[in-house]
This record gives C-alpha cells, sequence and structure tokens, in this order.
C-alpha cells in the first residue's frame, strides 16, 4: 500500500516537460542550432539559467554587454572564437564543428 501511494504521488507530480521548438518559437536555423547545443553544450551550460554547471549558464548572454567570466564583448565573433578555439577550461570545438553548425548554434544561443 505504501508503495502505491508513493507511486500516486509520483504520477501527480507536476514534472517540467522540454518544451518544443515550436512551443519556444525557434525557426529552422535556430532548432538546428539548439540540437547541436543539445549534443555538444548542455552537459556544461544551462541554456535558460545563469546558474553555471561546469560552465557559466547562457541565458541573455547576448543581451549583456559583456560575456560572462570572460568580460570579453558578447557578440557573435566573440562567441564563434570561445566556441572555435576554446578558453580557460573549454576546449575549442573547430574539429567538432562545421561553419553551419556554428551559425545555427549562434542563432540558438541569440534566443536564450
Amino acid at each position: 500500500m505504501l508503495l502505491i501511494g508513493i507511486l500516486a504521488g509520483a504520477m501527480s507530480c507536476d514534472v517540467e516537460r522540454r518544451k518544443s521548438d515550436a512551443e519556444l518559437g525557434l525557426n529552422p536555423q535556430q532548432a538546428a542550432g539548439r540540437r547541436v547545443f543539445d549534443a555538444e553544450c548542455a552537459r556544461c551550460h544551462e541554456p535558460y539559467s545563469t546558474r553555471g554547471k561546469k560552465g557559466p549558464g547562457l541565458k541573455g548572454m547576448f543581451q549583456r554587454k559583456y560575456l560572462p567570466l570572460s568580460g570579453l564583448p558578447a557578440n557573435d565573433d566573440r562567441v564563434s572564437d570561445i566556441i572555435r578555439l576554446g578558453r580557460n577550461e573549454m576546449p575549442g570545438y573547430s574539429q567538432k564543428l562545421d561553419a553551419q553548425q556554428l551559425q545555427d548554434l549562434l542563432a540558438y544561443l541569440h534566443t536564450l
């Protein structure tokens, strides 16, 4: 009986589900960038929070004048350089991401 009560309580909990690309209003390029983010970035960065995991949270990064931690200008050129070349503990992704994937990722990051 206790197990049934625990299971019933767990089933009634409001578990936040992941929003779809359409619910977020992402265009095809931004949706492709979200997939790149999920595959390559999500284990170290939170997309919808300023709190970090291993790296900084990225919510609103392009609404800021400067990037968190580095203090570099928050623009496509600087962010591209960091993604391609790495910075501090972050590895570079120039060997993993092609030019289109990088552009898609930037498009997605602008939505955060």
